[in-house]
């Protein structure tokens, strides 16, 4: 039997997909942006507080810019770093944001987190506060999370810190129908890898053969992404071919959905101090700013 397939979820944000992850964003199924975002209006003051004096404000995954917009306005920063997979997209972002905040010197760095990327050495080293929201963290298997955790650790002093946003675990129905929409804009971006993969490969997958699948794990607590083939495939590319049985899947993205507990160890376990949480009501997701 072959292995399981598997393309990395970063080949999901070529600049189509990025403009596919906006549409699921707002979504009415796709609750992790809009709770998250109450919960940051709700505790703008408590998190001002526990990130006062950011000299240097650094965010991964910045993607459309949006998201940090409140925090430029309660924190006042000097200076502002996004960093994203898309360059392209990004910069565009950061442009506009340095628009509309010009005391603000904002800048853009194209990086893979995977990877251990660095900052600029322009960027101050002190008083840098990280933000990453999303939940994105749940997109890389645990190991590889400690590491980035570990990596995002090494990138700041003593007196920064990190805020970051993980989606909590929830009854199954909701998880599913946040990864697996009525209009089908999840299934897009999801095939939208294909045509982004054959650029980068120069493959000949064709969307029409597969099918997006939502599951969920219990054992792993997460969900996950497939292309499932709808018939026998044969796909090929300058180096080699692969061939798909009817059914047979292409792992395509992780979510994982932490139990608070479990997450507040794994940033212990990369060396982050003090942690202080926000939730919502339902506690559906959390907001968590750690001490460097």
């Amino acid at each position: 039997m072959q292995q399981q397939a598997q393309i990395s979820p970063k080949f999901l944000y070529d600049a189509r997909g990025c403009a596919l992850f906006e549409q699921i964003t707002q979504l009415p199924e796709y609750y992790p942006t809009r709770t998250e975002a109450a919960i940051m209006a709700r505790y703008e003051s408590a998190m001002a507080q526990a990130m006062s004096g950011c000299q240097v404000l650094i965010e991964m995954g910045a993607g459309n810019c949006e998201k940090v917009r409140r925090l430029c306005r309660s924190l006042a920063p000097q200076q502002f770093v996004g960093v994203d997979i898309a360059g392209d997209f990004l910069q565009a972002a950061v442009a506009r944001l340095g628009q509309d905040f010009p005391q603000l010197k904002a800048s853009a760095v194209a990086a893979d987190f995977t990877a251990d990327w660095q900052l600029p050495p322009d960027v101050p080293l002190a008083r840098r506060e990280l933000f990453y929201p999303g939940s994105s963290i749940g997109n890389f298997d645990t190991l590889q999370a400690l590491h980035m955790l570990q990596h995002m650790r090494s990138l700041l002093n003593g007196d920064g810190g990190l805020l970051i946003g993980i989606d909590l675990p929830k009854s199954l129905p909701v998880l599913i129908a946040a990864y697996d929409d009525a209009q089908g804009v999840t299934a897009e971006f999801n095939l939208n890898v294909l045509s982004h993969v054959n650029s980068l490969l120069g493959s000949d997958f064709r969307a029409t053969d597969w099918v997006h699948e939502a599951r969920f794990d219990v054992q792993h607590s997460r969900i996950e992404m497939h292309l499932r083939a709808r018939h026998p495939v044969m796909v090929r590319w300058p180096q080699g071919l692969r061939c798909f049985a009817q059914g047979e899947s292409i792992h395509t993205e992780n979510s994982y959905k932490y139990p608070l507990p479990e997450f507040l160890s794994m940033l212990a376990s990369a060396g982050f101090g003090r942690s202080q949480v926000w939730t919502d009501e339902q506690q559906w997701f959390a907001v968590i700013h750690a001490q460097a």
